[in-house]
């Protein structure tokens, strides 16, 4: 008994959503934290769960499932490989191995605009890599440098929508910007930098692990005040589609 309450409290201090310090000039609320570990070191970043529920959530369920386990970054977008491009910015996208996991990809959500949320394209920043509005799915980018042209009301997409920040590095922007540098033709990253593993640091356990630890306690009861979490976007689809970052 007393070997499963310590691992109860274990689970339980691991899992406890902290708030994060203004970041610039946004205030981001309630955050997890995410580690992804790459071939080319770890990057840490907080997800913002309370600024953007939707995109964060959907990405946190991926998480949850391992979705990005085998993936990888795949492009690097540079001022130096943009020669059609008026408006011309700088990240790094990502995304999960799309043959291995395409019968669980889950559906496309609606776009978080940055003028809904209050979030902006800073250095940094993840943010869900779409086609058009409502499109995204699972690859994500990351920001190097501020991004302006990536908010709502920018002009990097003709729409005008923007894309939906949901959260920033917070260690490791050094892998980000080797990534970034990476040799590449055209935009493509020669040797894409594999995604061995997404984990969550802190915040509330997904409905999985919350069913997982259950089945090991002595009293069940125990979790009633810990169920939640982040909500899980609809079920998987059957149906593959790469999103990007411009049409």
């Amino acid at each position: 008994m007393i070997v499963r309450l310590a691992s109860f409290l274990a689970v339980l201090l691991g899992a406890t959503v902290v708030g994060a310090p203004e970041v610039t000039s946004q205030s981001v609320g309630r955050t997890v934290l995410v580690e992804i570990a790459t071939s080319e070191g770890e990057i840490t970043a907080e997800i913002y769960i309370e600024r953007a529920p939707v995109t964060a959530g959907n990405f946190l369920a991926y998480v949850d499932d391992l979705f990005f386990d085998g993936g990888s970054f795949f492009r690097s977008v540079r001022m130096d490989n943009q020669p059609d491009d008026s408006i011309r910015i700088e990240v790094i996208q990502g995304g999960p191995d799309g043959r291995a996991v395409r019968a669980r990809l889950r559906p496309p959500i609606p776009l978080e605009r940055t003028n809904e949320t209050g979030l902006s394209h800073l250095d940094g920043a993840l943010s869900m890599a779409r086609g058009g509005p409502d499109t995204g799915r699972s690859q994500f980018f990351i920001c190097i440098g501020d991004q302006p042209s990536l908010d709502f009301g920018g002009h990097r997409n003709l729409d005008g929508q923007g894309f939906a920040v949901f959260g920033r590095v917070t260690e490791g922007m050094d892998v980000v910007r080797r990534i970034h540098q990476a040799a590449v033709e055209a935009q493509r990253l020669v040797e894409p930098v594999r995604i061995d593993s997404v984990r969550r640091l802190v915040g509330r356990p997904s409905p999985e692990s919350l069913a997982r630890i259950q089945a090991h306690l002595f009293d069940p009861s125990l979790l009633g005040a810990f169920r939640g979490g982040v909500p899980a976007p609809p079920g998987p689809d059957a149906t593959y589609g790469l999103g990007v970052i411009v049409p």
